[in-house]
């Protein structure tokens, strides 16, 4: 199960720069608008430390660690709901995506051009967030169209549903609020989850500090917007310092210790952005252990051990029997499957079991 965030922002907010540091890449971040166009994607493992502890403990052949994927889309302009700045194609980029990394500037920067000419990050949050909710109004009032006469004169009860939940929808939307600020039952989400709104997709705000406010962010009060919208909406909310990131992703890891040390930090920022993203998201990671390989899996909180294990391959929930679990606590406690067994720490759970982040699993199958 791959998680694919997006990073959105307007123009040279340090999106570029970010993801140059998310991915070690080399991707152009210059200092003008639109100098990204086609969305750079890049794959970056999930630092877990949990994971160093088991190839310590089993010495695999073997250590795959779980992924994200970040997309790097260009940035939107005013009028991005309309085809301004390749809007509809970027808007289109955002739609294919998870989650929002939704990058604020934070700094001031006379040589670093704002589409605004100043750095508000209130506005600038605003301005982002209406040309989402403009793209979602112009989905929801074209759907809306099509089945409120249906609704109306066959009383058509799918059509009913649908055209009651894109109306309470379209209301908030047009009071300029996300439609993730409402309450869905099951039902509403299933009929609504074809429509891919934007303004439902989860958000963190990724403020963009300076180097001076990288351990403190709260003494800046740019910081102080973007941690306020956040919360006035429900969403999660970051400070980076994305050069000081890309610094950081250059470095070997002693070094990179000692880097973070000196800043008074105890985990980069791209740490705890993949961490925010997995809550975001409700995910959550399982292990495969063994002599061969480690393994680290993501899956939803929620998920069963047959949904999990097809996670690995369809066959293993086709002819799931049954899975062997032990806690991951259990195996640093107890540091050999020898001990875990004579401790009766590993047990068998059937079909009905939901699978626990940390959980190490061997499943058992038959087809």
């Amino acid at each position: 199960m791959a998680l694919k965030a997006g990073i959105v922002g307007l123009p040279n907010v340090g999106k570029s720069t970010l993801f140059n540091a998310i991915t070690n890449s080399n991707v152009e971040a210059a200092n003008y608008p639109f100098a990204t166009i086609k969305p750079n994607s890049g794959i970056v493992e999930v630092n877990d430390p949990r994971v160093d502890v088991l190839v310590s403990l089993f010495q695999p052949k073997r250590t795959v660690k779980a992924t994200c994927e970040f997309t790097d889309i260009a940035g939107l302009v005013k009028g991005a709901s309309k085809g301004e700045g390749l809007g509809n194609q970027f808007l289109g980029n955002i739609r294919n995506c998870d989650a929002i990394c939704h990058v604020v500037r934070c700094f001031d920067n006379p040589d670093i051009i704002h589409v605004d000419n100043t750095v508000d990050p209130r506005r600038d949050i605003e301005t982002i967030n209406l040309e989402l909710i403009l793209s979602d109004l112009e989905i929801v009032e074209k759907r809306l169209a099509k089945v409120e006469t249906k609704a109306r004169t066959a009383k058509d009860k799918d059509s009913v549903a649908e055209c009651n939940v894109l109306t309470k929808i379209k209301e908030v939307l047009v009071n300029e609020k996300p439609a993730r600020s409402l309450e869905f039952n099951s039902d509403e989400l299933s009929l609504i989850s074809s429509f891919n709104l934007l303004t439902m997709k989860p958000v963190v705000y990724v403020a963009n500090v300076t180097e001076d406010d990288y351990a403190d962010p709260d003494a800046s009060s740019y910081y102080q917007q973007v941690k306020e919208y956040a919360q006035s909406e429900g969403s999660e909310v970051i400070a980076i310092c994305a050069n000081i990131e890309e610094e950081l992703s250059q470095l070997p890891l002693e070094e990179k210790t000692e880097y973070l040390n000196a800043l008074g930090v105890t985990a980069t920022g791209l740490d705890r952005l993949v961490k925010i993203t997995y809550k975001l998201l409700n995910l959550s990671t399982f292990f495969t252990v063994g002599a061969d390989e480690v393994r680290a899996w993501n899956f939803t909180l929620g998920m069963s051990a047959p949904q999990c294990a097809g996670t690995i391959h369809t066959d293993f929930e086709r002819g799931f029997i049954c899975a062997e679990v032990y806690a991951y606590e259990d195996i640093e406690e107890l540091k050999t499957e020898k001990v875990l067994k004579e401790n009766g720490k590993i047990r068998t759970e059937g079909k009905a079991y939901k699978v626990k982040d940390g959980d190490c699993l061997l499943f058992r199958f038959n087809v």
